[in-house]
């Protein structure tokens, strides 16, 4: 199905050529007029996708607890910044604070900053936390937000839609993988026309791959970087490091780079073709956690994990608090309340595709949820339900 963006990009190429996996997605996504975050909604059963907030209360809840042990253990500094990146529908925080209400002095000593680029969704987001805290404020950057005091900060789902670049194995080198217009209808990988190329000549994007991917792979192997996402890291550690606070990172990826051509469309829960739908589908790549860490730790910040989601949240309690509501539930909420804690935690759903990355202050004690060097090795370790 062609789209009024798609139009504008085949105007695009035809007159400047190819363009990068990255400008595609920036586009797709980001375009003022036609791009994905700028029309309705899509977060949602009725929507494209549904993240783990809108599964179950039981997910903010945890990340709440999470937030104000980490806020305790650098000395309940006030006031504090608490930022979300891509907060959704406000969902997460929302739950996050109602959890927290009682934790003395936590609420109060909040600053609380929500860093989106879409309109509709801070309106929701206005809404769903009218009232939750004394000061809420909205921003389109991290940058954005005040660089002053201590920060305490969390991204679900939000590094898999930052801009990738993507990389060919050739047998001159790793090449960029650009998007253009095929040349005949048999090249064509769209209705619209778009193909995938490869640009002349070795990237030196290439340096963000590990040694191991530089090296073996085979002609003909793509893999991924995302300076984007290792910008943001930078930003997010450097403020750690100089103000102390933590952060959490959700999402779904790898602990190791270079797993091939990650990029996806989605529309109304279904993958597409990333050549359809262009501005009405979301777009987004798996993480590369093992680059995330290692960018963090180079710019000065402790790591804890990466784990698996299943991991983190069983240690985090969520079987005991499922227990809890499950007390003062209906048969039926019970069940429930059981489906919606598998879907988070089992390896076969979101437990194990979906990881757990903490930065801290050095000087912080390690975060909760995340293995110990003595603990045993399994991914999926940890309490059961």
């Amino acid at each position: 199905m062609s789209t009024a963006l798609a139009t504008r990009l085949q105007r695009r190429i035809a007159l400047a050529g190819p363009i990068t996996v990255a400008d595609f997605m920036v586009e797709a996504l980001a375009h003022p007029a036609f791009g994905y975050y700028r029309r309705a909604a899509a977060v949602g059963a009725a929507g494209d996708f549904v993240t783990a907030p809108e599964i179950s209360q039981m997910f903010g809840e945890l990340i709440g607890a999470w937030l104000a042990e980490r806020w305790i253990a650098i000395g309940r500094p006030d006031p504090v910044r608490l930022v979300e990146l891509g907060p959704g529908r406000g969902t997460l925080l929302v739950d996050a604070l109602r959890a927290t209400r009682s934790v003395p002095g936590f609420h109060a000593a909040l600053r609380l900053h929500l860093v989106e680029i879409d309109a509709t969704l801070r309106d929701r987001q206005r809404a769903a936390l009218a009232g939750a805290v004394p000061a809420c404020a909205w921003h389109e950057r991290l940058e954005d937000v005040p660089d002053d005091v201590a920060m305490l900060l969390v991204a679900n789902e939000f590094f898999d839609a930052l801009p990738i670049r993507q990389l060919v194995r050739t047998h001159s080198g790793w090449c960029e993988r650009m998007i253009g217009l095929a040349r005949d209808a048999g090249q064509a990988q769209s209705p619209d026309g778009f193909a995938f190329a490869v640009a002349p000549g070795p990237s030196p994007l290439s340096a963000l791959l590990d040694a191991a991917h530089r090296a073996g792979m085979p002609a003909g192997a793509v893999a991924e970087v995302s300076p984007a996402a290792l910008s943001v890291m930078h930003a997010i550690t450097d403020r750690l490091v100089r103000h102390r606070g933590a952060a959490l990172v959700i999402d779904y990826g790898y602990e190791a780079g270079g797993h091939g051509d990650t990029l996806q469309a989605v529309h109304r829960h279904a993958k597409v073709g990333v050549f359809e739908r262009i501005g009405e589908s979301d777009l987004t790549a798996h993480v590369d956690f093992a680059a995330l860490a290692r960018a963090a730790r180079e710019a000065g910040a402790a790591i804890d994990g990466p784990t698996s989601q299943g991991y983190f949240l069983q240690a985090l309690g969520i079987a005991h608090r499922a227990q809890a509501l499950r007390a003062r539930a209906t048969p039926r909420q019970a069940q429930d309340i059981d489906d919606a804690m598998a879907r988070l935690i089992a390896p076969d759903r979101m437990g194990t595709l979906f990881r757990v990355l903490a930065l801290r202050d050095p000087a912080m004690p390690a975060a909760p949820g995340f293995p110990t060097p003595d603990m045993a090795c399994d991914p999926n370790f940890g309490p059961g339900p």
